[in-house]
């Protein structure tokens, strides 16, 4: 089994919330191309990449609130400096779904 729904099928066999980032979009210069995933977990750890830096921040706050109120999410994110009409560290907009995966049934009996 591939290691992202491994990751999920054993954190929501125990009785946890998941949240899982899906690069969605991508527009110019990203750090990270569509399908990147990466998944929270509740006690603070997680699994993959969006992208590093300023991207992965912006996408671990959303996945706490997630991981707090069980709604999906669906974020943009612009790596263009607005004041200088340059590129931040990559130039480019990702749009990323973030969106929380269960406890499972079983471990919630």
């Amino acid at each position: 089994m591939e290691p992202f729904f491994r990751h999920i099928l054993e954190r929501t066999g125990r009785g946890e919330r998941v949240v899982a980032a899906l690069v969605v979009g991508s527009r110019g210069s990203t750090p990270q191309r569509i399908g990147a995933r990466m998944l929270f977990f509740q006690d603070g750890s997680s699994w993959g990449t969006v992208g590093g830096g300023c991207v992965e921040s912006d996408v671990r706050a959303n996945a706490r609130r997630t991981l707090a109120d069980g709604r999906a999410r669906n974020i943009e994110i612009d790596l263009v400096d607005d004041v200088r009409g340059e590129g931040d560290v990559c130039g480019g907009t990702l749009d990323v779904l973030i969106e929380p995966w269960e406890a499972s049934a079983a471990a919630a009996a």
